[in-house]
């Protein structure tokens, strides 16, 4: 079996002569190619493994609490992590290239090949006194020449020597050599390294520099003279080498102690303690620094100084010049600070805009020069008659408005205002709530290509909100106080409060680009300043609260609030104006609209005051009601005021046949709203005599069951108001009840019905088939009877009609005593005890009112 050589056996073995190495290779069965092969991957694994210096293990054991403590970043010397590592056995590399200046000393070795009349190679080793000595060849002296020197001294001896032969001449394996590093090295000693080795080799193999050692002032000593300073700020800084010299064997690297120290922190490119050698300047620490950066403010460069006493100084010098006239000391501090975020010579256009942001002003620019297309500029959403500017009036950052119409701008009409420095314009969207823009998109059919778009801007808006607060002095999430006092304030003026939510309003809207304006507005208001703030009112898209602009007329109010109503009377509104004084009163002045909205009347609004757009006489919107089911001609139809159900119904050519004219389902919407507000308060109220109940009884008693009042309030509360009128469709025809139409009334007749129904606490909740000979008993028992919970001494009778009464008493709900009987789609409901319930005195009528509507609903989704 062939044997592997250990790396100490490789070594013994190549120093034989080549055929003492053939004859033992023979003789252990070791194959010389794959000895080489493997020789050369031991030799590059122990010099690869050799050539790490690893990381320095610095970091200290800590403590649980000091692991998530906030870490402050703390300024670090320049420069001193480059070099710094754990210092390993540092092997010279093999693999290098060898420059042609290389001097050539004891312990070099060289490969030489012959090729010619005579084909062999040969490891040659430079001996102690300095001669290489090559087989069938007298010994040459090569000690202290070029590498370059000796190629050429080897190939003409060869030449010369044996005839018809040439050689080609490498170098081997290179000559270690030991140097000591001294001073401030992390690890200082005694080291060997590759005789290719320079300044910085010997800086990474003893560990770097520590942080008290000069990175300015690297020394070589070489026979206790120093032939050469290494600057290794020049290495990091420019790249340049030049002094990093190839150390000779017994060189000393010694590192002194680092020189004046300067802090450089704030807006520079690369913010560091540096190191500064004795007549550098102010410009140099800047150059080390990397620069200022961009949004660098120099001309106010601050300077911390000790002064020599218990106290710092503070200096502040301009760094922006050419020549800065500051000396640095040792131990200062300089901070770089930054510039104003204020947009200078700026402008900034904001909303339904297809390219929001900040744009170059220049004198004389005008709106018309932001948006020069209502096609492209803006999005499709925009309100063209109603954009506002937000300008600064004065030092303190107060503001005033200006409001405008695109088209009017673009125009080139008086309202295409000249801007100023700092303008933001404001572009809203004409719509309020969130579906309304979507419709309008999808009956515009935009493509992918603009619907992204239009999303990518109002996410813009969403970022751009906080800048646009900060630059009108609000705090980036409004106060609680703030947002009631705008609340209140809306309700003074407009008497009413919006009642969408938050999410609901449009990006672009009114109510969210306005609201941080109006705070602003009130903030900036005094006993010498009245708040610049309006109210419209009435007939109008948006009424609300708006700012109160420059020159605002009443064209300019009502456009801020969407525009005029079709219902709006043009001839008359009136405009309430609070007037102050020592007793302040209310003034109500009357504005004819026609005039004002043409401009023909010029009336100016001031602080506080109020527009109430009437609404026209006798205005109708357009009424319409429904017929559903059995009628001639079901659907909707239009109606005027005033007009009964009896007309319309024959309008519809009358009831069929098969309908069932008592079993007639009436809803109106009035009637809707009051039932909603009736079961919302017969929740409530159950809910709190429950609570009173559990609480005033001990907790074993078992009469108020949990699952039963559970039951009711969960029923309760999925009821939903129908608006159920209860009508006499047989005398509304015949005209002995006109009934007044109302718009969205509906009307639904059922079919014919043959049965009968029981409901409630009885065994088998059923229908029956009607027969006139049989009563309410007669019913129940056809049912399997009461259960145990029933309330047999208040059973009703929900008739088709849903009316209802109390069979075999005197006691009437909506029906008198002829129609005491039972009739074909009746229904007959037997409740619950109210005294098995621990007298809860809203049981009955709750559960009553489940029944009705439920049965009403049943009837309503039958058709």
């Amino acid at each position: 079996m062939a044997m592997t050589p250990t790396p100490q056996q490789i070594e013994q073995f190549k120093k034989l002569p080549k055929s003492q190495q053939k004859a033992l290779a023979k003789q252990y069965g070791i194959d010389l190619n794959q000895l080489d092969k493997s020789s050369k991957q031991v030799e590059e694994a122990l010099q690869d493994e050799s050539l790490l210096v690893q990381p320095r293990s610095e970091e200290e054991e800590k403590s649980e609490e000091e692991k998530f403590k906030p870490q402050m970043e703390e300024l670090k010397p320049f420069g001193y992590e480059l070099f710094a590592g754990e210092p390993m056995s540092f092997m010279p590399s093999e693999n290098a290239a060898i420059p042609d200046s290389y001097l050539v000393g004891p312990g070099d070795e060289f490969q030489i090949n012959f090729y010619g009349k005579e084909s062999d190679s040969f490891e040659v080793e430079v001996d102690r006194e300095g001669r290489l000595t090559i087989p069938k060849l007298s010994p040459v002296n090569v000690a202290g020449l070029q590498f370059s020197e000796v190629k050429k001294l080897v190939k003409a001896k060869i030449e010369q020597e044996i005839i018809g032969v040439e050689a080609f001449v490498s170098m081997g394996r290179l000559r270690s050599m030991r140097i000591l590093v001294l001073g401030e090295a992390y690890k200082p000693g005694a080291y060997s390294v590759s005789s290719l080795a320079s300044v910085t080799h010997a800086l990474f193999v003893s560990g770097g520099i520590t942080e008290i050692g000069s990175l300015r002032n690297v020394q070589v000593k070489r026979a206790g003279k120093v032939v050469a300073a290494l600057d290794l700020y020049d290495l990091l800084t420019k790249g340049d080498s030049s002094n990093d010299i190839v150390l000779q064997s017994g060189d000393v690297v010694f590192i002194p102690s680092v020189g004046k120290q300067v802090t450089v922190s704030g807006l520079v490119k690369r913010p560091a303690i540096f190191e500064l050698k004795k007549n550098e300047t102010a410009e140099d620490l800047i150059r080390l620094a990397g620069g200022f950066k961009a949004e660098a403010f120099p001309q106010k460069t601050v300077i911390e100084r000790y002064a020599g006493n218990s106290f710092k100084t503070v200096l502040t010098r301009d760094f922006s010049k050419s020549e800065i006239s500051y000396q640095p000391h040792d131990g200062d501090v300089i901070k770089v600070q930054g510039s104003s975020e204020e947009l200078e010579n700026a402008v900034t256009i904001m909303g339904a805009v297809s390219h929001p942001g900040n744009y170059q002003w220049k004198a004389g620019k005008r709106i018309s020069d932001l948006v020069s297309s209502l096609k492209s500029d803006v999005l499709p959403i925009a309100d063209f008659d109603y954009s506002l500017i937000v300008r600064e009036k004065n030092i303190r950052g107060d503001i005033e408005l200006l409001q405008f119409s695109l088209v009017d701008a673009l125009e080139n009409k008086a309202s295409n205002f000249e801007l100023k420095p700092r303008d933001i314009i404001i572009i809203f969207s004409r719509f309020e709530e969130k579906a309304e823009e979507k419709r309008l998109l999808s009956d515009l059919a935009l493509s992918e290509k603009e619907i992204a778009h239009q999303a990518k801007v109002e996410q813009w808006q969403k970022f751009e909100n906080r800048k646009f607060l900060e630059f009108i002095g609000e705090e980036v999430e409004e106060e609680e106080e703030e947002t009631t006092q705008l609340d209140n304030l809306t309700k003074l003026l407009t008497g009413h409060t919006e009642e969408l939510d938050e999410d609901e309003y449009s990006v672009f809207s009114r109510k969210k680009l306005l609201a941080p304006v109006i705070l602003k507005l009130q903030k900036q208001a005094s006993a010498f300043e009245d708040v610049a703030l309006i109210a419209v009112n009435g007939r109008v898209r948006y009424p609300g609260v708006y700012p109160l602009v420059t020159n605002a007329s009443v064209k300019l109010a009502v456009n801020a609030a969407g525009g005029l109503l079709e219902s709006a009377y043009m001839q008359n509104a009136e405009v309430t104006r609070v007037i102050k004084g020592e007793n302040a009163s209310v003034e109500h002045i009357s504005v004819n609209l026609t005039e004002a909205m043409n401009q023909s009347r010029q009336f100016i609004l001031q602080s506080k005051d109020s527009l109430n757009v009437f609404p026209t006489p006798n205005w109708s919107e357009e009424r319409t009601v429904s017929l559903y089911g059995e009628v001639r001609f079901p659907g909707t139809y239009s109606i005027k005021r005033g007009e009964t159900l009896e007309n319309v119904l024959e309008r519809a050519g009358g009831l069929t046949d098969f309908a069932a004219e008592n079993g007639a389902i009436f809803t109106r919407e009035s009637i809707r709203t009051k039932e909603r507000a009736q079961l919302q308060k017969l929740s409530d109220d159950l809910r709190r005599e429950i609570a009173s109940k559990s609480f005033s009884n001990s907790v074993t008693d078992a009469s108020l069951s949990y699952d039963d009042t559970d039951k009711l309030l969960k029923d309760l509360a999925k009821v939903q108001a129908l608006g159920r009128l209860v009508i006499d469709l047989p005398k509304i025809q015949s005209g002995a009840i006109p009934l007044e139409l109302e718009k969205g009334d509906a009307l639904y007749i059922p079919a014919k019905q043959s049965t009968v129904s029981v409901i409630g606490e009885v065994n088998v909740s059923t229908s029956h088939l009607y027969r006139d000979n049989l009563t309410v008993d007669d019913y129940l028992e056809y049912s399997g009877g009461l259960k145990q919970r029933a309330d047999e001494e208040r059973i009703y009778v929900i008739k088709a009609n849903g009316s209802v009464y109390i069979p075999n008493d005197a006691s009437w709900f909506a029906v008198n005593e002829s129609k005491n009987r039972l009739e074909p789609g009746d229904t007959i409901v037997v409740p619950l005890d109210a005294e098995y319930m621990n007298q809860l005195t809203l049981w009955s009528t709750a559960t009553q009112i489940i029944y009705q509507l439920g049965l009403a609903a049943a009837a309503i989704s039958a058709l």
